[in-house]
């Protein structure tokens, strides 16, 4: 079995970082450079930076703020927002990142993440599932950070970034952000279920047994959290020192010592 990884998201919006409710991220908790500097000290196996209104205002990626951050950030950093084509992730690969998060233009244009995987290699390439739940009780998947149906059933969309050549899924529960309720299990392992490459969870992660479940579980591969870590004391290496309690490998812990 791979290890499994641990990885903070930091929510990016105009000039600092912000966190909220259910995908609403009003409430401003920092500024970048400072938290990336943090997370160096917290033996993180990955970062994950998101531009949440880099979409919804049409502009595109701040190549210049990743070139800053990534000659500080010493763990793999993967990038997302405002990516519309090939141009933009030459860019950030470029400006440092490790690895690039696509949804908005894959449901526009699925073929980019055919284009992207043969030019730049699958390893890099990610694609984020925003899922919300139907009134009939079904699974649909949402573009321009959760405000807009885009009539897929996550299952059938899943395999298809797959066979296109995305090398990872994140799946996020719209719902559930932010809300530190523990993750939807069932949403999770609806991917999991269907394809063959790591699926890293995302959404509502409170606690180390949240993010136990959601690796045992669900069969994720990777847990991100945001609020977890912003608002309250646990920490990465806490979690990792809790899932290697349990029996699941992890990079770089020691079950006993601090």
């Amino acid at each position: 079995m791979l290890k499994v990884r641990v990885i903070p998201t930091l929510l990016w919006k105009d000039v600092g970082l912000v966190k909220g409710v259910g995908f609403n991220s009003w409430r401003r908790i920092g500024t970048l450079m400072p938290a990336i500097k943090v997370y160096n000290t917290r033996q993180v196996d990955e970062l994950m930076l998101l531009d949440i209104s880099a979409t919804r205002e049409g502009r595109s990626p701040d190549y210049e703020v990743v070139s800053e951050i990534s000659s500080e950030c010493f763990v793999p950093l993967t990038v997302g927002g405002g990516i519309r084509n090939l141009e933009d992730i030459r860019k950030l690969l470029r400006a440092g990142a490790d690895k690039i998060c696509i949804n908005s233009a894959a449901y526009e244009s699925a073929t980019l993440i055919n284009d992207a995987a043969r030019h730049f290699g699958s390893q890099c390439i990610v694609v984020s599932i925003d899922v919300r739940r139907s009134k009939d009780g079904s699974y649909e998947c949402y573009s321009h950070c959760g405000s807009v149906p885009t009539g897929r059933n996550i299952g059938d969309w899943a395999s298809e970034v797959e066979g296109r050549g995305a090398g990872e899924i994140l799946v996020t529960s719209v719902e559930r952000d932010g809300t530190m309720q523990g993750y939807d299990l069932e949403r999770i392992r609806k991917i999991t279920e269907q394809v063959n490459i790591p699926v890293i969870a995302s959404g509502g992660a409170g606690n180390y047994e949240h993010m136990y479940e959601a690796i045992f579980l669900a069969g994720a591969s990777a847990v991100a959290a945001a609020s977890m870590f912003h608002f309250t004391e646990q920490t990465p290496m806490e979690v990792k020192r809790f899932l290697a309690s349990k029996g699941v490998p992890v990079r770089d812990v020691n079950i006993g010592g601090r």
